[in-house]
């Protein structure tokens, strides 16, 4: 595993935020040492505990427990939905709407993929606001309700915007896979903890797209979401 694969954001005696880069692993992959195991070595940890995780294609914030009960109370907040959780994305395809709700159970598919189903027995749910990033591209912020496996990825694709980068799930060809978690919002020690991390990596996340963000969405939890059903 190469430089500059994480910047840490934050860190407290009871937890460590990071901004994981695009394309490493939070475990160990083939013959290269995982992430986890690389922070806990360039830190000089005696323990880290992975509480939640990000996609190996995803980059942006990720949170460790420095010890077994930092490690509970976080994993509990992630299991409950208690943490606030939002995304930035980019297509090269319009949704079919600007702005909504997305609902529907998951099921496996073909390659590894997922799917979404028109049941809603235990749904995933996602909101999401997009808008024009340049010509033949759209930004969207998402807010994941439910933390299932390839949630965002699955839900854009419903929509008709496969994530730029993407090609598991129908995106265009790209130097990276669009998908980045921005902002984390969780409480520890009755204290409230919010986070935001911009991407750093990606042709289309330069100027353009910070001066876009600046107008979108400065502070996601101002925004007016979409509300979830289960109709």
């Amino acid at each position: 595993m190469g430089l500059n694969v994480y910047q840490v954001i934050d860190q407290t005696e009871d937890f460590l935020v990071i901004n994981k880069s695009q394309g490493i692993s939070v475990h160990k992959d083939q013959n290269e040492t995982g992430l986890t195991m690389q922070l806990k070595d360039d830190l000089k940890l005696e323990a880290l505990f992975l509480v939640h995780r990000l996609d190996k294609v995803t980059s942006g914030i990720l949170v460790f427990a420095k010890h077994a009960q930092a490690a509970s109370i976080l994993s509990a907040q992630f299991r409950e939905r208690q943490v606030t959780k939002y995304y930035l994305a980019i297509s090269a395809r319009k949704p079919r709407r600007k702005q909504g709700a997305i609902v529907g159970d998951m099921a496996k598919a073909r390659r590894g993929s997922w799917k979404l189903l028109s049941s809603k027995e235990n749904p995933a749910k996602t909101q999401f606001f997009s808008t024009s990033l340049m010509p033949g591209f759209r930004l969207f912020i998402i807010k994941p309700c439910t933390g299932k496996t390839h949630q965002i990825r699955v839900a854009l694709k419903s929509e008709g915007a496969p994530i730029l980068g993407d090609q598991l799930y129908g995106g265009v060809a790209s130097d990276r896979v669009y998908l980045h978690a921005f902002g984390l919002g969780f409480s520890y020690d009755d204290q409230q903890y919010h986070y935001q991390c911009l991407p750093d990596k990606g042709e289309l996340f330069g100027d353009d797209f910070k001066r876009v963000m600046n107008d979108f969405c400065g502070c996601p939890a101002d925004l007016k979401w979409p509300n979830i059903t289960n109709n």
